[in-house]
């Protein structure tokens, strides 16, 4: 397993991270059953996976509650991030659909409270805004009560996770400017470049952390999506439509001669895509079972993608036509 410095920080963080919002969901078509999800956390510590990333949300406080059971007694040997920013109490999370947004002093100073509690430590080693627009990202109110945090040794640093969907590049960018921001994370991979590129052109600039999710193009690049594939409602994939999976599985051919000439199966490809970016900090692959938290840590093998087909996949995505970016209506 590969380390890297995350952003500006002295935080050393495994290039493969844990997302831990699947073992608290059923949003990636399985639910995953507590001890289950014990095993797992246990399996990519001893992988070399050391930074885990949740959210209080996921599950309403399930997941941190996992994750603090499993490391109690091992805090210092692993990096511990989560978010907040959703008021979810009293109200039913499914799917896509966005609860009430809450980012004032009170509201951040009861959900920091709470994490810590659940995750059974005295501090945090990341904090981060879950899902900011970009009235957050401008309010210094909000930065300022994170930065007193810092201060305050509660929380080594802070990030902000841009989303829900691929998008919001202004939120990003200005996020950046913040002094004690060490890292951002958002939705990049082979597919779907935009915004990422420009996000991890600034990230090095800056010297701040690019952190990763939706590696798999939501199992496109797994194979775990096909043309005959019949995503569930409350799935989180269900707002892939048909369309979007028949010209990507179309990418992923074009892509297979780097593959296979490196030989790399179209998932490692992607995955080493990634980890060969500079600006890239860690990846979050979604992960719902022990095999596959093997599977992904055996990537991790130090070897990535040479110059001259980086510039190929480049090549070949800038022929692709543009797609829909989300953001902040004021951003637009």
């Amino acid at each position: 397993m590969n380390y890297n410095k995350l952003g500006k920080t002295d935080i050393k963080v495994s290039e493969l991270g844990f997302g831990a919002w699947a073992i608290a969901l059923d949003w990636w078509g399985k639910k995953i059953e507590e001890d289950e999800a014990k095993r797992m956390l246990k399996k990519a510590y001893d992988v070399g996976i050391n930074f885990f990333e949740t959210g209080d949300m996921y599950g309403k406080g399930k997941s941190e509650r996992l994750i603090g059971e499993v490391f109690k007694d091992m805090r210092d040997e692993v990096v511990i991030s989560t978010k907040y920013g959703y008021d979810f109490e009293g109200v039913e999370q499914i799917g896509h659909t966005e609860l009430p947004q809450k980012f004032d002093e009170d509201f951040t100073r009861m959900a920091l409270r709470n994490s810590l509690e659940r995750l059974q430590t005295d501090h945090l080693d990341m904090y981060g805004l879950h899902n900011p627009k970009l009235n957050h990202i401008r309010d210094d109110s909000i930065f300022n009560v994170l930065d007193s945090f810092v201060a305050d040794e509660t929380i080594k640093t802070y990030q902000i996770a841009l989303g829900p969907a691929i998008g919001w590049t202004q939120e990003g960018l200005e996020a950046m400017d913040r002094p004690n921001l060490s890292a951002v994370q958002t939705v990049y991979n082979i597919l779907e470049q935009t915004p990422g590129n420009e996000l991890l052109r600034k990230a090095e600039e800056k010297n701040v952390g690019i952190l990763v999710r939706v590696p798999e193009a939501s199992g496109i690049l797994t194979g775990k999506v096909n043309a005959d594939t019949k995503i569930d409602e409350k799935d989180h994939r269900s707002v892939r439509k048909g369309e979007w999976i028949k010209a990507s599985l179309e990418k992923v051919e074009l892509l297979r001669p780097i593959a296979e000439r490196n030989g790399l199966s179209i998932t490692e490809l992607a995955m080493k895509f990634i980890m060969t970016k500079k600006g890239f900090a860690s990846v979050f692959p979604t992960m719902i079972s022990e095999e596959e938290i093997i599977n992904y840590a055996e990537m991790t093998d130090g070897k990535y993608i040479s110059t001259s087909d980086m510039k190929e996949i480049d090549e070949l995505y800038n022929t692709w036509p543009s797609y829909e970016l989300k953001a902040t209506p004021q951003a637009n």
